[in-house]
């Protein structure tokens, strides 16, 4: 530790030298040429007195001389002479003594830094380290005046006008730098700015048409509302479902997939919990099958469960929240509602929206859902307490990651919806059957095969989302899970 004290210290103090002492030649310099010509001048017989008279008449008119650099900085010509020699002299001598002080301060804090490590000391590390820091900005301020020292003694127009813009640079070229940053801070709040008024509006719009009552109030409070980003096609189109659909499947097995390891988390009987959920498939379908439950298939039934929540009611145009008959009485009208709420919603985040309404049809649409999903005792099981279930029932909703989750599935649905509404004619929604036997056409296995297809002696064990018959023909094909016929 000695040694590495001993190098930083020879260091610094090699460094300083070298900075400091070159100056000081060039002052003894002007002082040799000064003495030279006092004695030409003695040596030709003029008087001393008389040689610095002669020498203030030349150098006057340079005193009096002031100019303006281009950076509008003024210089002055400062005549060469014995007295500003000395006077450069005891600057350097006051400044080197400073410098000196401040490099031993720093060997003295930079000896403590490294004595904290051993023993090891974090708070010692931490005040040692500051003086260091403290110390190196003071040498940093000596070198300034150094700098400046130079630029007032320095003999000649364009050596001074060099160092005046070079200091300039200097100073000048960290606020440069973070006047860009500020610049682009600047652009990037106008941009969220904009974002954030355009969401105000939407909102506004959606609050101020979910105030009024009787038929017209029903037909405006249409203006549901859920969330997404990119842009929005002009007109519903089929495409645009099948697109939709898509999302709803992904964030369908993100929203599995969190469940299903929450429960592993809590050391649930996975096995069970599939025979559970297969139970009550078989008694809603009448169908009885001896399936084995395993943990392979584990999260297509936590799956199929979750879908037949969160899709039941679909083909009601408020999920039977209300008794609403508008697709009914004005078909024409509600269609184009319901449109220009998806084409509202898709630029809408769920978790703020539901800040601000937090009762809309849409909160409430979340809200029955989650309930349906997440039973008491499981939400107390995988979270130890019922926490989020206390504060929807409130009527507000909670801002953890596993309802952020659950809030990107509802969304995809609830967008689903809309579009269906939207279509003419309406998509036809159809789920396959336990025990149905696999039809290529109108299903998909979530079980991938070896040979590419399904064999003809597989059945559906249990479906795991429901398709859509689309008006232009094309069929979104009912995700089924494959057991053997025996």
């Amino acid at each position: 530790m000695a040694n590495k004290v001993s190098n930083f210290s020879d260091l610094i103090q090699r460094v300083t030298a070298s900075c400091l002492l070159h100056p000081l030649a060039a002052v003894r310099q002007d002082s040799a040429e000064i003495a030279s010509k006092n004695r030409s001048a003695h040596e030709l017989g003029y008087d001393s007195d008389d040689l610095e008279e002669d020498v203030d008449e030349v150098v006057a008119p340079e005193e009096a001389e002031e100019e303006w650099t281009r950076e509008g900085i003024r210089a002055r010509q400062v005549p060469k002479g014995e007295l500003v020699g000395v006077e450069k002299l005891v600057d350097m001598e006051i400044l080197m003594n400073e410098v000196f002080e401040v490099v031993s301060a720093m060997k003295k804090a930079y000896v403590n830094l490294q004595d904290a490590h051993c023993p090891w000391d974090p708070e010692r590390m931490r005040v040692a380290d500051v003086a260091v820091v403290a110390e190196l900005r003071r040498l940093g301020v000596l070198r300034e005046r150094f700098r400046r020292s130079l630029i007032v003694h320095g003999s000649g127009r364009g050596r001074r006008r060099n160092g005046v813009v070079g200091m300039l640079k200097e100073v000048v070229a960290p606020y440069e730098a973070a006047m860009e940053e500020l610049k682009k801070e600047v652009k990037a709040r106008d941009v969220e700015v904009e974002n954030l008024k355009e969401k105000l509006k939407n909102s506004m719009t959606l609050a101020k048409g979910s105030s009024y009552g009787g038929k017209k109030g029903r037909s405006q409070s249409k203006r549901k509302v859920s969330c997404s980003f990119g842009q929005v096609a002009a007109s519903p189109v089929p495409e645009l479902f099948e697109a939709t659909m898509s999302q709803v499947k992904e964030a369908s097995k993100a929203f599995t997939s969190l469940l299903l390891s929450l429960m592993r988390s809590a050391h649930w009987d996975i096995a069970a919990a599939v025979r559970s959920i297969e139970s009550a498939i078989a008694e809603s379908d009448n169908t009885y099958l001896d399936t084995v439950a395993t943990t392979h298939h584990a999260k297509f039934a936590l799956e199929s469960y979750i879908s037949r929540k969160i899709f039941h009611g679909f083909d009601h145009e408020t999920f039977y929240m209300d008794g609403s008959l508008s697709s009914l009485l004005n078909p024409e009208q509600f269609r184009r509602d319901c449109f220009t709420q998806y084409r509202d919603m898709k630029a809408m985040d769920p978790a703020e929206l539901l800040g601000i309404l937090p009762t809309c049809h849409f909160g409430k649409f979340c809200s029955k859902k989650y309930l349906s999903i997440v039973h008491p005792k499981m939400e107390e099981s995988l979270f130890g307490d019922s926490e989020q279930r206390r504060q929807i029932l409130a009527g507000n909703h909670p801002r953890s990651q596993f309802y952020a989750e659950f809030l990107g599935l509802a969304k995809a649905v609830w967008l689903l919806h809309l579009l269906a509404f939207s279509l003419d004619p309406a998509p036809s929604q159809f789920e396959a059957s336990r025990g149905a036997e696999f039809h290529a056409q109108y299903m998909e296995s979530v079980v991938k095969f070896s040979c590419g297809r399904a064999s003809t002696s597989l059945i559906v064990g249990f479906p795991v989302s429901p398709g859509f018959k689309l008006g232009n023909g094309s069929v979104i094909k009912a995700r089924v899970f494959l057991v053997s016929k025996s």
